[in-house]
């Protein structure tokens, strides 16, 4: 239920700036489009529809652009909408040096920055701030958390195809002290350029460790591509596991079943969870006909946290709303959540094993769900990210 006693402060709406609150959707309308994309403006305006697109009286309104993965880009267009059309909030900022950028603008600029799609935990580390909070499972939680129970249940001995930009280089590097943490042997990493389609070398190289776990930490395209290509050069047919670092519904869902089978994934959402995750799955379904991901749930907790955050402040104004956003308990579809002072959104997570084609019972029923990953122990304790914020 939204908060009506909350709407105390500047409850006539002199509080908005510019007499709108604007909110602005910058995600990857390219070869990650399927992840964020046309479904994070759809999950935007659910968020904004809860609060029947007003909030203190003034009209919300949801805008839109392709970041292009390029971070200039990013920042150019993100500028534009601050400096001139006086949006008060940027969300979903898929791709980390994306998010690291806009993040970035977004402090100088005192806007608000709902980072949903960006993983890197630099987020909430050393390039954390006040305006911003991070809603997506960071590579922090999707390594600790992960290799922990996986580490348990499948092997220690790891090895890593990663992509070569900053999301590659931050998951290796986390995943890599998990896994020493949990007493195993990280048998080596290699790294291709982002959009690659032949992973026969990357491949090869992580065959002919021996490792018992085979990690890729890649997103979209280059996930599909590579978990295919795996069964063509007979990676589980060996013996081994394969774990997606940061993997999606959607991706799966474009591998198939048949080639997908038994992979490892984390993540903070499926939408075939509980009550709580299928009914706003089914609000989603019904506009754009297939289920949600998690960075498009994460976009739509995240637009609904920072509204209720506005009508309990009574502000858009950035540091106020943010504080506000930090002072409320989340409701992350119907479980509990909260976001500390370095902005880091902390909430469970769950492994999943895909099932196999028989196991399926209708469509888009993939994940079995394997643990559940307390918040607490999946990101990263708080004051031992480099975060400065003062307190």
């Amino acid at each position: 239920m939204l908060s009506t006693s909350l709407a105390q402060a500047a409850p006539d709406g002199s509080g908005i700036s510019d007499g709108v609150v604007r909110i602005a959707v910058l995600g990857d309308y390219g070869s990650g489009r399927d992840l964020g994309g046309p479904g994070s403006v759809t999950a935007a305006k659910l968020a904004a529809e809860d609060f029947h697109n007003k909030v203190l009286g003034k009209p919300i309104e949801i805008i839109s652009a392709d970041h292009q993965n390029k971070p200039d880009v990013a920042v150019g267009i993100a500028r534009q909408w601050f400096d001139v059309e006086h949006v008060d909030a940027v969300t979903d900022l898929a791709v980390s040096s994306v998010g690291l950028a806009v993040a970035g603008l977004a402090t100088q600029s005192n806007r608000t920055a709902l980072v949903s799609g960006a993983a890197t935990s630099e987020l909430t580390g050393d390039k954390c701030s006040p305006v911003v909070t991070h809603w997506a499972d960071d590579t922090y939680a999707l390594s600790a958390g992960l290799v922990g129970e996986l580490s348990r249940r499948v092997g220690k001995d790891w090895f890593f195809v990663a992509v070569d930009y900053s999301f590659g280089t931050a998951m290796v590097k986390d995943a890599s002290r998990a896994v020493t943490d949990a007493g195993g042997k990280v048998l080596g990493a290699v790294r291709y350029p982002f959009n690659t389609t032949d992973f026969s070398s990357f491949l090869l190289a992580a065959q002919s460790s021996g490792a018992k776990v085979v990690a890729l930490a890649g997103t979209g395209a280059d996930t599909v591509n590579a978990v295919k290509q795996t069964h063509e050069f007979g990676l589980q047919q060996g013996g081994q596991t394969i774990v997606g670092m940061l993997t999606f519904i959607s991706d799966v869902h474009s591998i198939g079943l048949r080639d997908a089978q038994g992979m490892y994934v984390a993540a903070q959402y499926y939408w075939d969870d509980d009550d709580g995750t299928r009914a706003f799955a089914k609000r989603f379904f019904e506009i754009e006909k297939r289920e949600p991901t998690k960075l498009q749930a994460a976009t739509y907790a995240a637009v609904r946290h920072y509204l209720k955050a506005i009508e309990a402040g009574g502000s858009d104004d950035a540091k106020t709303v943010n504080a506000e956003m930090r002072k409320l308990p989340v409701d992350f579809f119907g479980r509990p959540a909260r976001i500390r002072n370095d902005g880091r959104v902390v909430y469970d997570l769950s492994l999943y094993r895909v099932k196999k084609p028989e196991e399926s019972r209708y469509p888009w029923d993939y994940y079995q769900k394997i643990a559940v990953i307390p918040g607490d122990g999946a990101f990263r304790p708080e004051g031992t990210g480099g975060c400065k914020l003062d307190e």
